[in-house]
C-alpha cells in the first residue's frame, strides 16, 4: 500500500501530462503531493521526511514553472532532490547512531545481522545511486524531449529505484548473517 501511495504523485503527473501538457501535469503533482501528505498524517499521525522534502521541492518548484511558465523549474526538481538525499546520507556517516540506509532498510533486514561495515558500504552506494541519477535526470531533461523527459521522470527513475532497491536488499541478505544461518556455522 505505501509503494502505492509513494508513486501516485508520478502516476498523476504522467497521467495529467499526456492529457493536457506540462503546466497541467505540474498543478496536478502539486496537488497530488499535498494530497500524500494528508493521507500520510491521516494514517500514521506523522509524514515522512522524504516525502516532506519532495513536496517542499514540488512546490517550490512547481510554482516557479507555472508563474514563470517555463517547464526547465520542473526538471531540475528531480535533481535537486536526489542530490540533497545524497548529501544526507553522507550526512548520516557522521550524525546519529546509524548511517541512513540503515535507518531507511533496517526495519526490512530485521531478521539479518548486518555488519556495520556493510552498511556503511550501502550507504556509500546510496550516496553515488544518488549523484547518479540526478546527473542523469539533466541529462535526459536538457537533451531529449520533454515527452521523452516526462516518460524517463515517470518510468526510468521510478525503475532504476526499484531496482537499486531489490539489488541492495538481496546482496545485503546474501551478505549478512540470519540467525538460522549464523547457528547452522556455529554446529
Amino acid at each position: 500500500m505505501q509503494a502505492l501511495l509513494e508513486i501516485a504523485p508520478v502516476a498523476a503527473f504522467f497521467a495529467a501530462y499526456y492529457l493536457a501538457g506540462i503546466y497541467v501535469a505540474t498543478a496536478v503533482l502539486m496537488a497530488a503531493m499535498l494530497l500524500l501528505l494528508l493521507v500520510d498524517y491521516a494514517r500514521a499521525r506523522r509524514i515522512p521526511s522524504m516525502h516532506a522534502l519532495s513536496a517542499v521541492l514540488v512546490l517550490l518548484f512547481g510554482a516557479a514553472t507555472l508563474l514563470l511558465h517555463n517547464e526547465r523549474f520542473i526538471q531540475w526538481k528531480p535533481t535537486v532532490f536526489y542530490w540533497l538525499a545524497a548529501a544526507a546520507f553522507l550526512g548520516s556517516f557522521w550524525i546519529g547512531r546509524q548511517t541512513l540506509a540503515e535507518r531507511l532498510l533496517g526495519s526490512a533486514l530485521a531478521d539479518a545481522r548486518v555488519p556495520q561495515g556493510l552498511w556503511r558500504r550501502l550507504n556509500g552506494a546510496w550516496i553515488a545511486f544518488d549523484i547518479a541519477l540526478g546527473a542523469l535526470n539533466l541529462l535526459v531533461a536538457f537533451n531529449t524531449s520533454e515527452r521523452t523527459w516526462v516518460s524517463f521522470k515517470a518510468f526510468g527513475l521510478t525503475s532504476l529505484t526499484f531496482v537499486f532497491v531489490a539489488a541492495q536488499v538481496l546482496w545485503v541478505t546474501k551478505k549478512a548473517q540470519t540467525p538460522a544461518r549464523a547457528g547452522e556455522a556455529s554446529s
